[in-house]
């Protein structure tokens, strides 16, 4: 029997996983219910998927489906998720865990102890470009040094203009916790536990989000540095990944692209692109359909290899260290 699919928070996010739900296998999954308090969303949800019901409460999604997505604000996500949890349901979180990381802690803590079935929505643990960075690492030998870069615009960026409220907020904005945080996931992923050395934050208003930050962390005993800022760049979302290690690099560029290259007489090759690299609007579905087909197998109980819990909040402790400076 296909999981039924229920949706809190209907924003870009929520969209974009209601969309690849109405496109995945419905044998599989099937979207079922959503539930936002803003008429803008129930009038785009018409639009998006006639027939599909925009409900009256999380409640009551709740009672509708097996499977619970919340992509509301992060200050909503642990109550979302227990009330999901203690209804007998499985939970897909968006990250952060919780705008309070005391209640991420509690939260993340208790749902192991109880054996939830529970995972957090970090895209990259689906990427057919992260998997070829994976089936490349053995083959470059020791990594030496990885160094993260991200640069916008401004900021939020124009397609999450209509959650400006909060992502322009210092308590649960920024691109730190919105950006950074996927390709901390990713270094954690591939090099192992993350621990912050140094970090330097500016904030011009003290009550919005930053707009430069600058920190050194180790990822399982190698270096890594990262640099993000915004303004300065002309594209409206820039960013990159790259491992340094003995025998050449890796990199994944614009979310999608992974490229490599070999070390000759101490220095890089030429980058030499992943031949089924597709850009990032092309690879997105594909992303997310991989999500989907590994919340299914969560919520039958299967084991996955969605971001757990416990990564999300290594990533969320990490993220918070660095925007206290």
């Amino acid at each position: 029997m296909a999981v039924a699919l229920g949706i809190v928070g209907f924003g870009i996010m929520g969209e974009r996983l209601l969309r690849a739900a109405l496109a995945h296998d419905p044998a599989v999954l099937r979207a079922v219910a959503v539930w936002d308090p803003s008429p803008a969303a129930a009038a785009r949800l018409a639009e998006v998927a006639p027939g599909l019901p925009m409900l009256g409460s999380a409640a009551e999604v709740i009672a509708a489906c097996d499977a619970l997505y919340i992509a509301s604000p992060p200050s909503s996500h642990i109550p979302h998720a227990e009330a999901a949890l203690a209804a007998g349901r499985a939970v897909f979180l968006e990250k952060p865990l919780a705008a309070n990381l005391a209640e991420a802690r509690r939260f993340v803590a208790a749902a192991e102890a109880a054996g939830a079935r529970a995972a957090v929505n970090f895209p990259m643990a689906s990427s057919p470009a992260v998997a070829r960075l994976r089936a490349w690492q053995p083959g470059l030998g020791a990594a030496k040094a990885v160094s993260i870069e991200v640069g916008f615009a401004a900021w939020p960026r124009a397609w999450q203009a209509a959650a400006a409220s909060w992502l322009d907020g210092a308590a649960e904005g920024g691109f730190t916790r919105e950006v950074v945080s996927h390709f901390l996931f990713l270094t954690r992923r591939l090099l192992g536990p993350l621990w912050l050395r140094d970090a330097f934050v500016h904030r011009p208003d003290p009550a919005r989000a930053e707009t430069v930050l600058r920190a050194g962390l180790l990822a399982g005993g190698v270096a890594v540095s990262l640099r993000g800022q915004v303004g300065g760049v002309a594209a409206e979302d820039t960013n990159e990944w790259r491992l340094w290690a003995e025998h050449g690099a890796m990199r994944l560029r614009d979310w999608s692209v992974a490229e490599r290259a070999a070390m000759e007489g101490g220095a890089l090759r030429a980058w030499q692109a992943d031949p089924a690299a597709l850009p990032n609007p092309q690879m997105r579905p594909l992303v997310l359909r991989g999500q989907l087909d590994k919340l299914a197998a969560l919520t039958r109980g299967q084991a996955v290899d969605l971001a757990t819990l416990r990564e999300a909040l290594e990533v969320q402790e990490v993220v918070e260290a660095m925007l206290a400076g």
